[in-house]
């Protein structure tokens, strides 16, 4: 058994003689062979020759009997630099330097955690590319449609994590992609991504592609909220219909607010209000969920009941309009008070000039029969004097 060993431990420095001979720098993959050359040697023993790999010696190592040093199965502490210093049989002293690097090609690499959805005009995350067990760590690139993805830190943004095997030492590296789709781009974008090792030169590893669908956001405003009858306005008993109007792009599911409280109903775009009573006043809107963008709320509407009175004149309103029917009636009301007011100052001032006339004849009669006696009693008076004595 022996022999057999050392027959096929011959054969393998044979196989890889012609790679080694003459390399000063030598690229070998994990866990294979490896045979380095002490160039200068005896072919045949006795030999006089050392080597060394930096300032250690690797027991896992061995020297053939050419004087050749054989790795049987290459690993990462094998990387470095060996030495080999020969001398030959008539004295001369020859020295070899190889630099040896290893390396170990993972799998394909892999996107995980893929988007099915993307946002227009936001950032999204496209998915996390994985590659694991390589060394050295080697490489991770985006491509968009077959072109590659630079990050700017705008449209694209690319965040890189590499990690190291404690045992084994191998790495593996992954890559976050975060894209900003524009609006009106293609619907569906192809995403992939390659593995570049570091060593040796040879084309990159490409994982699946995927294709996201992309959304674009539907602005607020285009969700309405329609009412019948218009302006909301319903006499006691009367029946409301509400429908909510959204884009052409089907939502997902549309739900009704009343005062700003969810309704515990079933998702529907149109809410119908039979036979409607005081409990059914209120502001209703209705919310549209998408897939992509979440909930929309539409404007808010106002349903209130009119009161008829005998005469037929109406009282309440929709939204506000009561309130200012009611601020009109008293305005008017205010003004024909006011008017009123006024009105009697005047009659008042009119009554009291009036007055004042009447009694300014009636003073002067009295003077004037006032007048009259003073002149009778002046000839008596007179007619005394003259009699006396």
């Amino acid at each position: 058994m022996a022999a057999g060993a050392a027959a096929g431990a011959w054969v393998l420095v044979l196989s890889l003689w012609g790679a080694v001979v003459g390399s000063q720098n030598i690229t070998a993959r994990i866990g294979e062979p490896l045979v380095l050359n002490c160039k200068g040697a005896p072919k045949k023993p006795p030999q006089q020759l050392e080597w060394k790999l930096g300032d250690s010696w690797d027991s896992v190592a061995r020297i053939l009997p050419n004087g050749s040093l054989l790795l049987p199965a290459v690993g990462i502490q094998d990387e470095g630099t060996f030495r080999c210093r020969a001398m030959s049989r008539k004295g001369k002293e020859t020295k070899s330097n190889y630099q040896v690097q290893v390396y170990k090609i993972p799998g394909k690499p892999e996107i995980v955690d893929p988007a099915s959805e993307l946002t227009a005009g936001i950032p999204n995350k496209v998915g996390t590319c994985v590659s694991e067990g390589g060394y050295p760590a080697g490489t991770l690139s985006w491509h968009l449609d077959g072109k590659p993805l630079i990050s700017d830190g705008k449209g694209v943004s690319v965040k890189e994590e590499t990690r190291r095997h404690p045992e084994t030492g191998l790495f593996t590296v992954q890559s976050e992609l975060m894209v900003t789709p524009a609006l009106g781009q293609a619907p569906r974008p192809t995403f992939s991504c390659s593995f570049s090792p570091g060593l040796p030169r040879r084309r990159a590893l490409h994982a699946a592609s995927i294709q996201p669908s992309v959304w674009e956001p539907v602005p607020l405003e285009k969700v309405q909220l329609v009412v019948e009858p218009e302006g909301g306005a319903v006499a006691p008993g009367g029946t409301v219909t509400l429908t909510c109007e959204a884009p052409a792009q089907p939502p997902l599911q549309i739900h009704w607010l009343k005062d700003g409280m969810p309704l515990p109903l079933p998702p529907s775009p149109v809410l119908l209000l039979p036979e409607v009573g005081p409990q059914d006043q209120g502001t209703y809107s209705c919310v549209a969920t998408y897939p992509a963008h979440g909930p929309q709320e539409s404007p808010a509407v106002s349903i209130s009941i009119i009161e008829t009175g005998e005469e037929g004149t109406t009282t309440g309103s929709v939204g506000g309009l009561g309130l200012g029917t009611l601020a009109l009636a008293l305005g008017i009301l205010g003004g024909l008070g006011t008017a009123a007011l006024l009105i009697g100052i005047i009659m008042w001032q009119r009554r009291k000039h009036r007055g004042e006339e009447r009694k300014a004849p009636e003073n002067q009669e009295e003077e004037e029969e006032h007048a009259e006696l003073n002149q009778s009693e002046e000839p008596e008076v007179a007619e005394g004097s003259a009699g006396g004595p």
